[in-house]
């Protein structure tokens, strides 16, 4: 990954990076609430040494500097502790006492400091005032000479003993400062390691990618899709009914040989919209003015009756197995030369169904009878019913939905696919992010108002599925559907 990926991964999750600051803010919080607030006492010692001359003053400067190194440890000792605990006023053990002296040298002086940190600012101030008394004792008993009365090296006390008046611990300002600052390099990790982990397909590269087949189009994410699923009325004007115009266009271009007639649409899993695709598919092949049979095959769970509001009772499986003939079954829906077969009654056997002589035979009349049949089918992925009615029909769409579909759940339905010595006319992405994923979009067809349209631009639709550039080529321009109707 480029520095570049690393922002984009960051910008995609932010909602991560300011959940994890969050977090770590309110735990800061918590913590410092909970902590009980510390005090500081402290008094400096100045270290000497008796000299007399300038040479004596300066090597003795040296002797003082290095006793004073040597006194840090001497403040810790037991020695000093059992001093100061023996003094009543103190209310500690030498264990206690210990735990809260600590002691530095000022560099290059010969200067002491020692601190004692306590939560009772007072005890923390009789404990200093014992240390000042007791370790100058302490080390003259220590520097006097045996047999002699006057100690080589003297400790004054010149600053202290002094008590903070306001906490040193905790440091709310700091502890949340820190606190944000680790939440959003947590966050920001988290969010790269999520998208190096990440092997969804998101854009239309990443799906060509995966798959090495074509594009045949990309539906930007809609909000309203879930209330208003199809293509009527005003959503017919919008960017996801532009976008399967495309799909359209790049269908009636995918072999100049051979038009394809019958179409399988299809998808890895469940819930990546394929059904929707189907029907939005047949909807604006029928505003082109030709002659569309809609078929539910996904006889397991059918959703095109729901969809457009049809009687779905009586359809494909009761005309596969001889209860009425398909003229009976189909059902017009709407204004255009719309037809629907719905899936009928559930079968106990899907596949040998779907997979008989029967099937072969009907696809082959309606291809005959329309121009165009759009087959909705079961998810490849979780049953054969794909696979088995692609091979059976001129090729098939792959639908995948854009941050669900992982790059091994496409690559193993595009080998689904082939493994049936079926044709994939190409992949539609759905729910892209920001356009179609591939350089170029389209513009919103807005209504001027409620009796007249106008588009605000022309988009430039591919002559070819999948082209990398737009080739200038420009789609027809089909009047909106009206909403549908039930039709016998």
């Amino acid at each position: 990954m480029e520095l570049r990926d690393y922002v984009s991964a960051v910008r995609k999750r932010w909602w991560l990076v300011a959940t994890t600051a969050c977090l770590a803010l309110v735990a800061a919080v918590v913590v410092t609430a909970q902590t009980a607030p510390t005090y500081a006492a402290s008094v400096t010692f100045f270290v000497s040494t008796p000299s007399s001359g300038v040479t004596d003053a300066y090597q003795g400067g040296l002797f003082s500097q290095q006793r004073a190194r040597s006194y840090v440890n001497l403040v810790g000792s037991d020695r000093l502790a059992k001093s100061v605990a023996a003094d009543p006023a103190v209310g500690l053990d030498a264990a206690g006492v210990r735990k809260r002296i600590s002691a530095r040298t000022v560099p290059d002086t010969v200067l002491l400091e020692v601190t004692v940190t306590d939560t009772d600012s007072g005890r923390a101030l009789r404990v200093s005032e014992a240390v000042a008394t007791k370790f100058a004792a302490l080390v003259a008993t220590l520097e006097t000479p045996p047999g002699g009365s006057n100690p080589t090296v003297r400790v004054d006390v010149v600053t202290g003993p002094s008590v903070s008046t306001t906490p040193i611990s905790p440091q709310p300002v700091r502890n949340f400062a820190i606190a944000i600052l680790l939440g959003l390099v947590a966050g920001a990790a988290a969010a790269v390691l999520r998208e190096l982990l990440d092997n969804s397909i998101r854009s239309v590269a990443g799906l060509r990618a995966a798959t090495k087949r074509a594009i045949l189009a990309a539906v930007p994410h809609d909000a309203h899709a879930i209330e208003s699923p199809l293509l009527v009325e005003d959503a017919a004007w919008s960017p996801r009914g532009e976008a399967m115009r495309h799909l359209r266009t790049n269908l009636q271009f995918v072999d100049p040989d051979r038009r394809a007639r019958c179409v399988v649409v299809t998808s890895a899993l469940p819930d990546e919209g394929k059904s929707t695709i189907a029907c939005n598919l047949a909807i604006v092949l029928a505003e082109a003015g030709h002659r569309v049979l809609l078929v539910d095959a996904d006889v397991r769970r059918p959703k095109l009756a729901e969809y457009l509001d049809l009687e779905g009772a009586v359809g494909l499986t009761n005309v596969l197995v001889g209860q009425v003939d398909v003229e009976t079954a189909v059902q017009r829906w709407g204004d255009q030369d719309l037809f629907v077969l719905c899936s009928g009654t559930i079968p106990p056997n899907p596949s040998e169904l779907l997979g008989s002589q029967q099937m072969t035979r009907l696809l082959a009349e309606v291809s005959e009878d329309y121009e165009y049949v759009v087959v909705d089918t079961s998810p490849l992925l979780v049953v054969t019913d794909a696979a088995v009615v692609a091979s059976r029909a001129d090729g098939a769409v792959l639908v995948t939905r854009a941050g669900r579909t992982t790059v091994t759940q496409a690559q193993a339905a595009v080998e689904a696919i082939e493994a049936v010595s079926a044709r994939l006319f190409g992949c539609v992405l759905n729910g892209a992010k920001g356009g179609n994923g591939d350089g170029y979009t389209y513009a919103y067809y807005g209504p001027a108002d409620a009796d007249h349209r106008q588009p605000r631009a022309l988009p430039a639709g591919p002559a070819q599925p999948v082209p990398d550039e737009p080739d200038g080529a420009q789609p027809d321009e089909p009047q909106p559907v009206k909403a549908g109707t039930r039709g016998a």
